[in-house]
Parts: C-alpha cells; sequence; structure tokens
C-alpha cells in the first residue's frame, strides 16, 4: 500500500480493481475544509485518462509492473512479434494492443512489454526514435526565414509537420510521447 501523498509521474496503482498509471498529480489544500490529491490517471489496459480525487493520506495498492526489453521482430497480419533478446522467448501482441505505437515501431527497435501478473499490458516506446522521410514537398530556397513548417511522411506512414529544409531521405528524430519533430538525426 502505497499513501496518495507519495504519488509521483509514472508510479503505477491499481484502483477499483483496474491498473492506473499516474500521468499527472496535484496536492490541494483549500483555506477550509481537507487537503486532497487531485490525480490524472491512465488505464494500462485501454488507455483511457480518467481525473480522480482522493483524500489527503488515503493509502492505493501499488501494482508492481515488470518490463521486459524485447525486440520488435516483424508482422504478420494483425499480429505483431517481438523477442526477449536474452532468453529468445517470443511474444504476439495484437494491433489493437498497440495502436498508438504502431506509428513508431521499426523492425529490431528495442522496446520494454509491461506485464503484470503474466499479463501483457503492452509496450512502452522509447522517448525518442529515429525515422527517415519517405515523402515530403521539396523545399524552396528563402522560406526558411518565415519559419513555418510542412507536412512530412516518416518511413512508418507517421505525418508529422516539419520545416521546410526537410527534405525526402533525412532522418529525423521524433518525439514519441506527442509524436512531434524534434531534430535531424
Amino acid at each position: 500500500m502505497i499513501s496518495v501523498n507519495d504519488f509521483k509521474t509514472g508510479l503505477t496503482i491499481e484502483v477499483d480493481g483496474g491498473l492506473w498509471q499516474v500521468v499527472d498529480f496535484q496536492h490541494v489544500k483549500p483555506g477550509k475544509g481537507a487537503a486532497f490529491v487531485r490525480s490524472k490517471l491512465r488505464n494500462l489496459r485501454n488507455g483511457a485518462i480518467q481525473e480522480k480525487t482522493f483524500r489527503a493520506g488515503e493509502k492505493v495498492a501499488k501494482a508492481h509492473i515488470e518490463n521486459r526489453r524485447m525486440a520488435y521482430l516483424y508482422a504478420s497480419g494483425d499480429v505483431y512479434t517481438f523477442m526477449d533478446n536474452e532468453s529468445y522467448e517470443q511474444l504476439e501482441l495484437s494491433s489493437a494492443q498497440l495502436e498508438y505505437e504502431l506509428k513508431f515501431l521499426k523492425e529490431n527497435m528495442v522496446v520494454q512489454v509491461m506485464t503484470f501478473q503474466g499479463e501483457t499490458l503492452g509496450v512502452e516506446l522509447p522517448n525518442t526514435v529515429e525515422l527517415k522521410v519517405t515523402e515530403t514537398e521539396p523545399g524552396i530556397k528563402g522560406d526558411t526565414a518565415s519559419g513555418g513548417t510542412k507536412p512530412a511522411t516518416l518511413e512508418t506512414g507517421l505525418t508529422v509537420n516539419v520545416p521546410f529544409f526537410i527534405n525526402e531521405g533525412d532522418v529525423l528524430l521524433i518525439d514519441t510521447r506527442n509524436s512531434a519533430y524534434m531534430s535531424r538525426a
């Protein structure tokens, strides 16, 4: 059991029979009445975000999530295969479990696979990935001064807005948390 006063971003807890990860939290101490903790939680089974308020000092169960480093091997229809590089054990996940992550997955990419009591919850991506630009309009000389952006399609099918100086074939650093262009790799 853990007190809600000890919440940290990324902490995994069990509340109302569900597995939740703390996305955001705020300790509130009003002038009148008891203190409380306002939190934003993400359901690890379906990805839904829910806001929940706890009384200060309330106890919740801490969930022990096991993370295993696995490499993405290949896709066969709607099934995606991952392999543990140490034990060579293979795991298959459906496209429904990887809805958001598919925009960033490349073959041989190493990811963290989250499991809870033998149940596979999903995949945790690295914060940044390198992806190659497959299609974008050519930049026009002099356009860079305006600081504008143009759409670019990457090798995984993801479309992001990039500066005008980016060309086809460039390798870009993409933030997986918000699907945003960061820089050239």
